[in-house]
């Protein structure tokens, strides 16, 4: 191939590339208005605080709404009490902040008929509980693979529990929401084939914000195998961290007009907790306007 070939064919990929880039430019620029809400999930920055003290940083911080995890201090659980669950509601609806719903650690994928089924039943007493307390839905997950079990067999078993669940949560009101989550089941082409047998219409995808979400063909392509199934809720990390391309993420939320809670679920263990809820909560504003 002559010079002048090889220069000439570099001219037209670069100005394909520049076009291209040009066009994504131009897509985020007439990006719709976000009309996402910033919240807290209590793991990690949460966890030591009683039920006042969340509700307490959450307006200190300009926060709306919050997801309480199971086994934290605040100890909202199943064995509350009808009076019990009634404060609970009671303290959030004389407050700012939304309870927005549920961290519970229910999981579908072990090889153990018996643990599926007590998964089950311990889930629906959790929708129970947040429809007591004024909540709108309950995290669950799917958490691994088993070893020497096919996958198609184990996704096929998570997809029927959570369309169980999902059915049992219409009667109350309370939305399943998946987190995207564990070893393999975390990848998204993996949780897209969990909800082709997830198909029941309360059951919903919660992203999770993971580095497996950058993996394959890349981010944009892994969001696009479940928006369609998004739900109310969606979990990031500390968004002034370098680790994870945010803004590509909250373009990628504002394109398809996503309205729901983004929920920080922060590690580490900052010495004032509000103060640092205060930081991320100014970098979601500047990421939701970039």
């Amino acid at each position: 191939m002559s010079g002048d070939r090889r220069a000439f064919l570099a001219a037209v990929a670069g100005g394909a590339v520049l076009a291209t880039a040009d066009r994504m430019r131009a897509a985020d620029e007439a990006l719709p208005a976000s009309q996402m809400k910033f919240g807290l999930v209590t793991y990690l920055w949460g966890q030591d605080m009683d039920l006042p003290t969340v509700i307490d940083s959450c307006e200190r911080s300009g926060l709306g709404g919050v997801e309480l995890r199971t086994e934290h201090k605040h100890a909202v659980e199943p064995a509350l009490s009808k009076s019990a669950r009634l404060e609970v509601r009671r303290r959030f609806e004389s407050s700012k902040v939304t309870l927005v719903g549920y961290g519970s650690n229910a999981q579908f994928h072990e090889d153990n008929a018996d643990k599926v089924k007590a998964n089950i039943e311990l889930t629906k007493q959790y929708i129970q509980l947040m429809h007591d307390c004024g909540g709108s839905g309950v995290k669950v997950k799917p958490n691994s693979f088993v070893k020497d079990v096919p996958r198609e067999k184990t996704i096929e078993q998570i997809g029927k529990a959570l369309n169980e669940v999902a059915a049992y949560g219409q009667q109350y009101g309370q939305q399943i929401r998946v987190e995207v989550h564990g070893s393999g089941t975390s990848e998204l082409p993996v949780m897209k084939a969990i909800f082709d047998v997830a198909t029941h219409p309360n059951v919903a995808v919660c992203w999770n914000s993971n580095a497996e979400d950058l993996k394959g063909d890349g981010l944009e392509r892994n969001f696009g195998l479940v928006s369609g199934r998004f739900g109310a809720t969606a979990h990031v990390r500390e968004l002034t961290g370098t680790d994870y391309p945010w803004q590509q993420l909250f373009h990628l939320f504002r394109r398809v007009k996503y309205t729901g809670w983004i929920l920080l679920e922060a590690r580490g263990n900052p010495a004032d907790k509000v103060a640092a809820i205060i930081e991320q909560r100014k970098k979601f504003e500047e990421l939701c306007k970039g």
